[in-house]
């Protein structure tokens, strides 16, 4: 799947926050933006997976040629979309596994699991990604550590097998040993049928996904983009020389 971004203008509550973005991502390729608060990267995403909040003034979003402004965030997530939040949220009384069941079989509604068979296959995921099998049991997100939280996500990125990966700032508020657990679920699932779309602050995180353009964003445009080397001039320089 071929993502396009095009002249891309977004406001929130009257405000311009993206002010021209063009970016291409082609199939199986991985991306990262950094750049520093404010500069509109969580915007760019959020715009992306539908956010109603977010409203495009002009330019456009394209999926395999086809705009899809106009989508329904449940539609953009059909068609193969998936959104990493900083903050997940919890709901409390919703198992992961019944989460997951229902999120899975919206998705594939022309063959979808029965209990039994999706029992198994969450199982199968689990098992690759090293979780413990009470994880599905627990209801979403609550009382799960920050670390928890992101190794949720990546369980569910490996059970939707989605084919656009956004990731705003995963890495966010990660421990060492936490980090390096949800790195390693991410490579786990990578291939060349998946695009990333990675937000960070830090390079830490890209020793795992290994991105193939890093692109740095001020004040709602892409000032400059280059390839992984860019992500360590950033993390031993800062932005500092780029503006």
């Amino acid at each position: 799947m071929k993502l396009e971004i095009k002249n891309l203008h977004v406001e929130v509550e009257g405000k311009e926050i993206l002010k021209g973005i063009n970016l291409t991502i082609e199939n199986g390729s991985k991306h990262a933006i950094m750049g520093k608060n404010g500069s509109g990267k969580s915007t760019l995403v959020n715009t992306i997976a539908g956010h109603p909040k977010y409203n495009i003034t002009q330019g456009e979003i394209l999926i395999d040629g086809e705009n899809i402004n106009e989508w329904t965030p449940d539609k953009r997530a059909i068609a193969g979309i998936f959104l990493s939040f900083q903050y997940p949220i919890e709901i409390e009384g919703v198992t992961l596994t019944n989460f997951l069941r229902t999120a899975y079989n919206s998705i594939n509604k022309d063959n979808p699991k029965s209990i039994s068979q999706f029992f198994k296959y969450l199982k199968e995921k689990m098992d690759e990604l090293e979780i413990d099998k009470s994880f599905a049991r627990r209801y979403l997100n609550k009382g799960f550590s920050g670390g928890e939280k992101k190794k949720s996500e990546i369980l569910q990125m490996s059970v939707l097998n989605p084919k656009i990966i956004l990731l705003d700032e995963t890495d966010s508020g990660l421990d060492v040993d936490a980090l390096e657990i949800v790195g390693k679920g991410i490579e786990k699932i990578q291939d060349d049928k998946k695009s990333f779309l990675v937000i960070t602050h830090y390079e830490r995180i890209l020793k795992y996904i290994k991105p193939d353009f890093v692109h740095i964003m001020k004040d709602g445009k892409i000032i400059k983009s280059g390839d992984a080397t860019l992500a360590k001039q950033i993390e031993e320089q800062g932005f500092k020389d780029l503006e």
